[in-house]
């Protein structure tokens, strides 16, 4: 008898699929729900900008040719923004694809793999998939126990992957605390720190990771245009690191991971600095929005430096959870993520924020 499983690679068999968000059409084709407020999946609620837009109308009729394998005008750009080589740009299909690109480059099934309790699902996921051994270290108020994370270290370690700000939980490490943790990780121990929603952290506090990879040729900085520039549906995204790390990166990468669309989205979403400043106010708004909310309602929550705010709501949060559906309103349950307690709401526009909250309050009633 056939039995698919069998023939699996052995990290696979007992993989359980990534969960995203629920889709805003999955709810209607459910519950027949019209007028649905999406705040599950840290999206952009300003939409694409109007630049972005009129270059992918621009850039429609080269679509039957294959894009640049090499993403050679966004890598200039890229590196002409941050003050990088081009040599150190790896391109991905999200920072997602990076993630697990720099897994698949340096990870073998005998070594190990670092990451914190409450971190993004993709690092045990990815491990899981290569057939290497994940170390999940308990988290310290919620966040990264960068100490506990230099004590897990053994000779079978590969990789440490650090989210800053961390998701699902928000929380955020100071520049001096990730430098001296950094400066501590033995050499042939890479570092991945992922920083996807480095925009939303106040510029005064934002770590010059880009730099540091002179200094410590083990980082590895991933970003995304995901979130900020609000390019989630094209998926583009791109790690910064060592050329040689990025050597070896781009010689496992899939060709064509970045699409025309995409790559030219980026290239102009860079430019757009008015749209990052809106993008960046409007979650300020939403976040002191939110929080005004839970701390009326006495519902504790993590402070958080991302575009999302995780409160929590009890027990009874997967029940929460479905009759927010019922209202028309979808936020993230993150039980997955060991916070069965909590629900990770996005920050949306005003009036999105408005109808969770009054949601949020009948429920409570």
């Amino acid at each position: 008898m056939f039995d698919a499983k069998q023939l699996a690679n052995e990290g696979v068999r007992n993989l359980q699929p990534y969960q995203a968000g629920k889709p805003i059409e999955e709810l209607e084709r459910e519950l027949g729900i019209k007028d649905i407020v999406k705040l599950a999946s840290n999206e952009n609620p300003l939409g694409l900008s109007s630049k972005v837009r009129a270059a992918l109308q621009d850039t429609l009729s080269g679509l039957a040719r294959y894009p640049d394998a090499n993403g050679f005008y966004l890598k200039s750009k890229l590196a002409r923004k941050f003050g990088l080589q081009t040599s150190q740009i790896t391109l991905g299909n999200g920072s997602n694809d990076v993630l697990e690109l720099v897994a698949r480059t340096f990870v073998s099934a005998e070594h190990e793999v670092i990451f914190s309790q409450h971190a993004f699902v993709v690092y045990p996921l990815v491990t899981q998939a290569i057939g290497a051994k994940g170390i999940a270290v308990p988290a310290q108020d919620y966040g990264h126990d960068l100490d506990a994370m230099l004590a897990a270290i053994t000779p079978k370690t590969r990789m440490i992957f650090v989210a800053n700000p961390n998701n699902p939980t928000g929380t955020f490490l100071s520049t001096e605390a990730l430098q001296d943790f950094i400066a501590k990780v033995p050499e042939n121990v890479l570092v991945i720190l992922d920083e996807a929603y480095s925009e939303y952290v106040a510029e005064a506090d934002r770590a010059p990771s880009f730099a540091w990879v002179d200094s410590y040729p083990n980082l590895v900085v991933t970003r995304t245009f995901s979130k900020a520039y609000g390019l989630a549906g094209l998926r583009a995204g791109y790690a910064v690191s060592h050329p040689e790390v990025a050597d070896l990166m781009n010689r496992a990468r899939q060709p064509f991971n970045m699409n025309s669309l995409s790559l030219r989205a980026a290239e102009v979403a860079l430019d757009d600095e008015d749209y990052l400043q809106q993008s960046v106010a409007v979650n300020a708004a939403g976040m002191e929005q939110l929080v005004a909310f839970c701390e009326s309602a006495n519902l504790p929550y993590i402070p958080s430096q991302g575009n999302f705010l995780t409160i929590e709501v009890g027990d009874g949060a997967a029940d929460i959870y479905d009759k927010l559906l019922h209202e028309g309103v979808i936020v993230r349950p993150v039980a997955g993520y060991g916070l069965p307690r909590h629900l990770r709401v996005s920050i949306g526009m005003p009036e999105e924020n408005e109808a969770f909250i009054t949601a949020m309050r009948k429920l409570l009633d």
